[in-house]
């Protein structure tokens, strides 16, 4: 498993619309980026839950833009002048995370654009496994592209490691923030998406999936190095894995309330 690399060469427009100021830029293989900043708010570990959430995703078999790693030199966005995204650019040096423009797709509407169960289920799952707190009504976080469903931002997901407190404890929760995921109403078959997802989730999958986080996204444990930030990771999806009735039965049983 690996990512594609390029360098960023030309910054367009930020869009607003999300929290950690992402942009849009293009890169010198010709292709526009969403970018994701390892500078932003959360610094690295939004674009450490970005990678792992969406290459989770994809492996799961959902539609994810392609992520791809891109370099932003000093020179990078001079002539930008908010000051606000000129300090994002300067601490974003070195590497960040692109997600392939899907140019001319829509936001997925939940009141017009029905899911069918065993989707809806699926994605719920994976939220709930990677413990996504964004994909509400509020911000779904999916998009409709040539009339297919694809996921998008994942940069929320992991939220164990803005504390890193108890972390194995974290690991076996049963996310109750999934009462308030956009898809619940409909995801009716999710012991089904249990049954078909989890066996994906291998630990040969989960340890090379941690590999592709780079050295520079996993300085800021002090006291870990970044092997042992990758194993805590590996670890916490794996633990997770295997206690995963804990969050279906925390999804089914709010599911039954909306009901």
């Amino acid at each position: 498993m690996e990512l594609r690399s390029a360098n960023l060469t030309r910054y367009i427009l930020p869009l607003r619309e999300g929290g950690s100021l992402p942009a849009l830029a293009e890169a010198d293989d010709g292709f526009k980026y969403v970018v994701k900043f390892k500078g932003s708010g959360h610094r690295e570990k939004s674009v450490i839950a970005e990678l792992l959430g969406g290459e989770i995703a994809r492996k799961l078999g959902f539609k994810v833009p392609e992520l791809i790693f891109l370099c932003l030199d000093e020179a990078f966005g001079r002539t930008e002048a908010d000051e606000e995204i000129q300090d994002l650019l300067q601490a974003s040096q070195g590497l960040n995370l692109g997600l392939h423009f899907l140019s001319g797709s829509i936001n997925y509407d939940p009141n017009v654009m029905k899911i069918d169960p065993k989707l809806a289920s699926e994605i719920v799952w994976l939220d709930a496994y990677i413990t996504n707190v964004d994909r509400t009504f509020r911000n779904t976080n999916m998009l409709m592209w040539h009339k297919e469903l694809w996921l998008i931002d994942h940069g929320s997901s992991f939220y164990f490691h803005h504390s890193w407190d108890n972390w194995e404890k974290q690991a076996q929760s049963p996310f109750a923030f999934i009462k308030d995921h956009v898809l619940l109403p409909f995801a009716s078959e999710i012991q089904e998406a249990e049954d078909r997802l989890k066996p994906l989730m291998t630990d040969e999958f989960i340890d090379e999936l941690v590999r592709l986080l780079p050295d520079e996204w996993l300085n800021w444990d002090y006291d870990l190095e970044p092997n042992d930030l990758r194993k805590v990771y590996a670890d916490f999806l794996k633990i997770r894995r295997d206690n995963s009735q804990l969050f279906v039965k925390e999804a089914q049983n709010a599911r039954q309330n909306l009901i």
